[in-house]
């Protein structure tokens, strides 16, 4: 190979060639450049098929990987939930065969001729008559019930809408005023020796009621035994109704270490678990021990109250022998784990914040949470004690409680750490448990409510503020007005829906819920929209729970992970690692070595848990084919802001259907 020094000087030294010889040189510069040119082309034609391949290979996995969820779910479309999944179904196939009569329609230009009157000799042919006579039929017969039905709703949702801003200016009012609840003078227990004021202290009885629940149990266990209260005048009771025997001796272990440590503390376990958690509840106040009780703090099995609980609870009680609650503020460890934990910080720290601190205060009246509570044990027993009948006993006890003229005290300055769902099928049992219960126990209070002895106003704001509006009305239209109405105005336009109902009250409405969480002001839109794909699950809960249908009486307990204060599953495993070294290393005496070894054994051979599969929820995919097939509808009529509502709408609904939001844990 020669220097390329010496042919550059070569070069040089050459004199100019001639024009043949450089045509030459031209001729053979541009057949060099048509081959480079070819080669390129053919590596971008590559790189196109590859990406296409991928494009189809994916596409084929994804429909493959949903047909394979879809016949492995084929049981939930059952009942009432089947027939509403017919009746989306049926939705979803009327308005594709509109779409597709509109876009003919469209692109022969009827629609233009529809604004006019049409002369019989402008008629192109059959289905350009066929097309005509739907007009005049979609006007005449479908757009009034429609304009009728979408004006109710959207009259109940400015009803709604007022009651909000209400109850925003009263948490304004409330801390514009700095009004708090007071405890009497001198009442307040202080950082002392409890043991040496042990006689000052009353009774208080501690429950926490757990069912299966392998992963929270130890850490409630381990907060309420550091409770700040002296020894002899505190009892625990663990309430186990778990079936699993693994975690029974577990728990078992547990309450017998603290035992030993002093704790006063002792294990039930029910051997016939009816009722579900108020059958544990009623099964727990039946002993004979809890006559010589005062109070009762009751906490479910992921919280874990500060020591200093009781001493910021029960000073309240002090002086005010109509105090039937105090209720606490819950504080959440995972609220910032992944975008379904956030969305839920924001409507729980409104229902905190603003329902319950305002009703507490100019009412004296809210639902008991069912945890992180106190209550007078006397109050209870007035108000008749737990009752199976629906499954919210603990809304059930606080509307007999309030019948019965006992007062309750919200503190929102008092937290106890807990934990929200991280997974969508998790957090969709417990919506539809919490919506399903309250409409149950509506038809089961209604007489008792109208017949009780407390005021006319009080009679009202149970019946159309608390049950009628907050928990029936706030479902219906959600799921009427923006999954139903709404894509069926794009098909008719006639009743079409105003910009101020679709965009502008609906995102001032969640601007108001967000605050309260001012750091989630960036989640405002995505808030908006899983709002309204959840309002599926919540309506299909309320129909059940107020006919009776379906899973009405569904109990499914909420999957929990585990987490103290930590934030992240790394933190968690090293936290496991650690207890499993540590629990090798010291073996407890009430074990034998061989016991010990085979537990050991076992744990190291326990293969991995793998993540669940996604699973596919036919409503919410079926509601985002509808939607989505409205947006495309609403192009033709070059609606800009309802085309981005129903696409933005459509692709959460698709993203909800296919599990995509949330940790998707065993």
């Amino acid at each position: 190979m020669e220097n390329p020094n010496q042919f550059s000087l070569v070069e040089i030294t050459e004199p100019l060639p001639s024009t043949s010889s450089s045509s030459s040189v031209d001729e053979k510069q541009r057949v060099k450049n048509m081959k480079q040119f070819r080669w390129v082309f053919l590596l971008k034609i590559q790189k196109a098929w590859s990406l296409l391949c991928w494009v189809f290979s994916a596409s084929f996995g994804r429909l493959s990987s949903a047909k394979r969820r879809l016949l492995s779910t084929g049981n939930e479309g059952r009942g009432y939930k089947g027939r509403l999944l017919r009746f989306i179904r049926g939705f979803l196939v009327a308005a594709m065969v509109v779409l597709v009569f509109e876009l003919v329609a469209h692109f022969k230009g009827w629609y233009a001729h529809s604004l006019r009157v049409i002369r019989p000799s402008e008629i192109d042919g059959f289905l350009h008559w066929i097309y005509l006579q739907w007009l005049d039929f979609r006007a005449e017969y479908i757009a009034r019930p429609i304009k009728f039905l979408s004006d109710f709703c959207v009259v109940l949702f400015m009803i709604q809408s007022v009651d909000r801003v209400v109850l925003c200016i009263g948490c304004f009012w409330i801390k514009f005023r700095r009004i708090k609840p007071r405890v009497a003078d001198g009442e307040v227990h202080g950082s002392g020796d409890v043991e040496a004021q042990g006689s000052d202290f009353p009774l208080v009885l501690v429950q926490i009621p757990m069912c299966n629940e392998g992963e929270v149990y130890e850490q409630s266990i381990s907060a309420v035994c550091h409770l700040d209260w002296p020894k002899d005048r505190l009892l625990i009771q663990i309430l186990d109704d778990s079936d699993e025997e693994g975690i029974q001796k577990l728990i078992k272990n547990e309450v017998s270490k603290w035992n030993q440590k002093g704790v006063n503390i002792l294990y039930r376990h029910r051997f016939i678990r009816t009722g579900y958690k108020a059958g544990n509840l009623k099964a727990a106040m039946a002993c004979d021990y809890v006559k010589d009780y005062e109070f009762v703090a009751i906490f479910d099995a992921d919280f874990q109250p500060n020591p200093d609980f009781l001493k910021q609870t029960i000073p309240y009680f002090k002086g005010k022998p109509d105090l039937g609650l105090v209720q606490a503020r819950w504080a959440f460890v995972n609220k910032d784990e992944n975008l379904l934990t956030r969305l839920q910080n924001i409507n729980l720290c409104f229902h905190f914040e603003v329902e319950q601190q305002v009703n507490g205060v100019f009412l004296n009246f809210f639902g008991f949470n069912g945890t992180a509570g106190v209550w007078r044990i006397k109050a209870l027993e007035d108000s008749g004690g737990w009752l199976e009948r629906t499954t919210v006993e603990d809304m059930d006890i606080a509307v007999r409680a309030h019948l019965k003229g006992w007062k309750f005290i919200f503190l929102n300055d008092v937290k106890v750490l807990c934990e929200i769902p991280e997974c969508y099928e998790a957090y969709r049992k417990q919506q539809h448990r919490w919506h399903s219960g309250p409409m149950q126990l509506f038809r089961l209070c209604l007489p008792d409510i109208i017949t009780s002895k407390i005021s006319f106003w009080k009679k009202m704001n149970l019946i159309f503020l608390f049950f009628l509006l907050r928990k029936l009305i706030l479902p219906f239209y959600s799921f009427t007005l923006f999954c139903i109405i709404l894509p069926l105005t794009m098909f008719v336009p006639e009743a079409e829906l105003p910009l101020w109902v679709i965009c502008y009250v609906p995102v001032f409405m969640s601007i108001l819920n967000i605050m309260p969480a001012p750091s989630s002001f960036p989640f405002v839109v995505p808030y908006l929209l899983f709002e309204n794909t959840m309002s599926v699950t919540k309506f299909n809960a309320m129909i059940s729970g107020l006919f009776q249908l379906g899973s009405a009486y569904e109990w499914v307990v909420t999957k929990k992970t585990g987490r103290s204060s930590e934030t992240d599953l790394v933190a968690v495993a090293e936290r496991e690692s650690a207890k499993m070294k540590q629990h090798k290393l010291h073996r407890q005496a009430s074990e034998s070595a061989l016991e010990t070894l085979s537990k050991m054994r076992e744990q190291e051979e326990a293969p991995s848990p793998k993540k669940k599969a996604n699973r596919i929820y036919r409503n919410e995919l079926a509601l985002a084919l509808l939607l989505l097939t409205a947006a495309v509808r609403s192009l033709l009529s070059a609606q800009g802001i309802h085309f981005y509502f129903l696409l933005f709408q459509g692709v959460s609904f698709l993203l909800v259907g296919l599990d995509l939001i949330g940790e998707q844990i065993s």
